[in-house]
């Protein structure tokens, strides 16, 4: 992609700009460099509008490449020279080494995130699981009931932790 998504799609950088202003900017790039014309077009070109495009098409991801380009994160000017080709990651399991990181990490998370709203979550948890075993202690149903409790807790309580730190 080039550096400037605004440049590959012609477009003056600018965070306000309206939708209508981007897809008409999308179109016309598109007809012009689009590899099925005639001439062959422009494949690279094509390929650059299309991630500049996707990128540009919300107001969120204006603002955010307004805000890239303003911090210098994305260079302005020509295309950036091409780096070697991304594979994606395939999901594994955790290494004892990565879990024992983040248990040590947690106590920092929680009290850089939302400790408040987090203890409000795991109290509701915690009610929720006494509740449960009142009534049905000791049959089938415990564990599942149990089970959905605490995946409601880590899939909601994982918001309010603050994010891990980006050391490399």
């Amino acid at each position: 992609m080039t550096a400037d998504p605004f440049r590959a799609l012609g477009l003056r950088p600018a965070p306000d700009l309206p939708d209508d202003e981007v897809r008409a900017a999308w179109r016309r790039t598109a007809s012009a460099t689009h590899p099925d014309r005639e001439d062959g077009g422009d494949p690279q070109a094509y390929r650059d509008a299309s991630a500049a495009y996707a990128l540009l098409r919300t107001a969120w991801g204006r603002s955010e490449a307004y805000a890239d380009l303003r911090a210098g994160i994305i260079p302005a000017g020509p295309a950036a020279p091409p780096g070697p080709a991304r594979q994606a990651r395939r999901w594994q399991w955790p290494s004892p080494a990565m879990l024992g990181r983040d248990a040590v990490m947690l106590p920092a998370r929680v009290r850089h995130g939302r400790p408040g709203r987090l203890a409000v979550r795991v109290a509701a948890a915690v009610t929720a699981g006494w509740l449960v075993l009142l009534p049905h202690a000791g049959t089938s149903a415990t564990a599942a009931l149990l089970t959905g409790i605490g995946t409601w807790l880590l899939v909601t309580g994982r918001s309010d932790l603050a994010p891990p730190s980006r050391r490399t």
